[in-house]
């Protein structure tokens, strides 16, 4: 089925900025709580929330193969289990209704007051039922970084990171929607030049800049997803913030990785885009040397160009920029993630979560954590109130954005806001 919603020189009778990371190009899939307190799937244009249950039993999506309560539900879950043919298809729908030169909807007053909500007029949800969550570790430039830090320039990666896309299993039941706030965590931590480990809140938390892919269903147990197929099961991106509390972690990390220090809060933007609707903006991924095994060896284009910012605002001040950096610098990229991950026979089922890992640049304004940026501290950043960062501190918030951009359109992510509260 072509990709009609991609139509660039397509406009919408919805007004829309010229900024706005969600043209009519976008049409992304959401969560929302509405005015009169119904939850339900959604989309946006602009600034105005579409709800899609309203638009299906009013029947705007007559002649696609959808169930009644498809859309009547809290969780994206069983939309995405259907195929891609169903989410172009619907796509392409909502792309029809709200061109300019369409007047079906726009001309009725009522079924518009039914669909249509102002943003300030709904609340975001969290927009999947994550059932598996898998996070992996696969920027050069961040494992090189870390890497270097605790073990030496020589000895910077470990022996497999090249031969693989590193990953482990993390925890689904702290992933939350922007704009809900999260509390420092305690655990161990071992102090420097100390023989034992005392416990109490982590005085490191970290941002993680990242992106995630949200699956469906793909694959049985048993069954592996070869890697030019591994696209189609992938539905669509969100932004992504794995905190981190670096005390904590360094200390429990060996030998099974990752634990406490990760598992306390991960942050996602509430729209999940499409990979339909990011077609027109991959490139070519960085060359991989030594060259992967056949299974993890791919043709054309699997990266994109998708500019990443975090900012840190520090209670009662504006914000400061402090890291600018981009999807394409990914090593391992989502196909093969995919496919490495699923090559063991294990199933990947619809809602499943996997998180790129740290995506961190070639150059120290776009590293992706503040583990690098202050380099263990040694760097502190400086915020525009003329406070300094090593870390997060309590009540500051942390803003992850992203977006796409060429000559025709920009197609962006919009926000995931969370605030760091004080340890209770």
């Amino acid at each position: 089925m072509p990709n009609f919603a991609n139509n660039p020189d397509r406009a919408s009778w919805l007004h829309v900025d010229p900024h706005s990371d969600f043209p009519i190009q976008n049409i992304p899939f959401g969560v929302f709580l509405t005015r009169d307190h119904i939850t339900t799937i959604g989309s946006r244009i602009g600034d105005t929330a579409i709800d899609l249950a309203a638009l299906h039993q009013l029947g705007y999506f007559k002649g696609i193969p959808l169930t009644d309560g498809i859309f009547l539900q809290d969780t994206l879950n069983d939309f995405i289990a259907d195929s891609r043919k169903t989410w172009r298809a619907v796509r392409n729908r909502i792309a029809e209704l709200f061109d300019v030169n369409n007047n079906l909807l726009k001309s009725n007053e009522k079924d518009k007051k039914a669909v249509l909500f102002n943003m300030d007029e709904i609340e975001m949800q969290l927009p999947i039922q994550i059932g598996d969550y898998t996070d992996f570790y696969a920027s050069k430039e961040h494992a090189t970084n870390v890497g270097t830090m605790f073990r030496g320039k020589d000895n910077a990666l470990m022996p497999n990171w090249l031969h693989l896309p590193v990953g482990y299993h993390g925890r689904s039941s702290s992933i939350i929607p922007s704009n809900i706030p999260i509390r420092r965590p305690k655990g161990q931590m071992l102090a420097a030049g100390t023989e034992g480990p005392v416990f109490g809140p982590s005085k490191a938390v970290d941002f993680e800049l990242e992106m995630a892919f949200i699956t469906t269903d793909a694959n049985v147990l048993g069954d592996s997803i070869p890697i030019d197929e591994a696209e189609s099961y992938i539905f669509g991106l969100v932004l992504f913030n794995d905190w981190s509390a670096r005390d904590i972690q360094r200390w429990e990390y060996v030998p099974l990785g990752p634990f406490l220090g990760k598992n306390f809060a991960s942050s996602m933007s509430p729209w999940i885009v499409t990979l339909d609707a990011l077609e027109p903006f991959r490139v070519a991924s960085p060359k991989q040397i030594p060259e992967p095994l056949p299974y993890l060896q791919f043709k054309g284009n699997k990266s994109f160009d998708i500019n990443l910012e975090v900012a840190i605002q520090a209670e009662n001040s504006e914000e400061t920029v402090v890291t600018r950096s981009n999807f394409k610098y990914m090593y391992w990229n989502m196909a093969q993630q995919l496919t490495h991950h699923s090559v063991n026979g294990c199933p990947i089922n619809a809602g499943d979560m996997l998180g790129s890992g740290t995506i961190s640049g070639p150059t120290p304004e776009s590293y992706g954590s503040m583990l690098e940026l202050a380099w263990k501290g040694e760097k502190p950043i400086k915020l525009n109130n003329g406070s300094e960062r090593v870390y997060i501190c309590d009540n500051d918030c942390v803003i992850l954005r992203g977006y796409c951009e060429n000559k025709a359109v920009r197609i962006g992510f919009g926000e995931v806001v969370t605030k760091l509260l004080p340890a209770h």
